[in-house]
């Protein structure tokens, strides 16, 4: 049996403060990089105020798709790859962002490809982050995190309505 699942639902604002956050944490990691490397599509956002933030003007994506039924993570598909010229060295000098790792498995498949290269990620679950060098906030396993490019604005339904039951 599974746990309940818990919402943590981020806004537009929240999640730019955390992704500043982020990218104030890599200044402080003495980190000189000579690209990002986003992992599509949730990396896409901080990606860009990290680049920003840190005055990186190379970002490139590898996009890696994983076919699901939103409940359980099914196989995952590199659907494009990181540009050669990024990959040597082992990524060595390269930072890889992403908006969350989760299971791991993603961040595992773009790890293989830059093992030398720094792993950050806005938000981070507990089988994930062994994976990520630097992330703002841990979530516990079961939490199922809403990102503001998900959502639309709706009514919320107090905590104590959705326990009962």
């Amino acid at each position: 049996m599974s746990l309940p699942e818990k919402a943590f639902p981020v806004s537009w604002d929240q999640f730019h403060r955390d992704a500043r956050a982020l990218a104030w944490r890599l200044a402080g990691t003495n980190g000189r990089w000579r690209a990002i490397v986003c992992i599509t599509r949730g990396g896409l956002v901080p990606a860009a105020v990290i680049a920003r933030e840190l005055g990186i003007r190379l970002i490139e994506t590898v996009c890696v798709a994983s076919y699901h039924d939103y409940t359980e993570q099914g196989e995952l598909k590199v659907l494009k790859e990181i540009a050669p010229p990024l990959l040597e060295r082992d990524g060595e000098d390269v930072l890889i962002v992403d908006d969350l790792t989760d299971t791991g498995k993603t961040a595992a498949i773009v790890r293989a490809m830059m093992p030398k290269a720094h792993f950050a990620t806005v938000y981070a679950k507990p089988r994930g982050r062994p994976l990520v060098d630097t992330f703002i906030t841990e979530v516990s396993q079961d939490t199922w995190i809403y990102f503001p490019w998900d959502m639309g604005f709706s009514y919320q339904r107090p905590i104590a309505d959705e326990q009962v039951g």
